[in-house]
């Protein structure tokens, strides 16, 4: 009997941004995302193209009220590990989920939105 096995290279949700003089990119260990925990990877680049390894990040999600059902929000702070910032999110249900990172650096914030469809 022959049995053939595949493998699949699952690869990452990725978004790019740029919020101000900010490059993001944005990393999802899932692809689709999935509705429960997923994991999160931040780059933000400066103007230059250097890691930005000094700022607070932290992510908000949310998903808009529906009829019977109480707005969702939730905010997670991001933490470094090297160079990007890790954060998990725990989108508690499948559907659209608003997503804002805010990044403050030297005094002043910045913030990138994206939204992601949870599977």
């Amino acid at each position: 009997m022959l049995c053939l096995v595949g493998i699949v290279a699952a690869k990452e949700y990725e978004v790019n941004k740029k919020a101000g003089e900010y490059g993001i990119l944005i990393k999802i260990d899932r692809n689709p995302p999935i509705a429960g925990k997923n994991n999160v990877e931040i780059s933000i680049t400066d103007a230059s193209g250097k890691a930005v390894t000094d700022a607070k990040v932290a992510l908000s999600y949310s998903m808009p009220p529906m009829a019977g059902m109480a707005p969702m929000n939730y905010k997670a702070d991001a933490e470094l590990k090297g160079n990007a910032y890790m954060v998990i999110v725990n989108y508690s249900m499948a559907g659209s989920w608003n997503n804002d990172i805010r990044i403050t650096r030297a005094g002043k914030t910045t913030s990138v939105k994206f939204t992601i469809d949870a599977k």
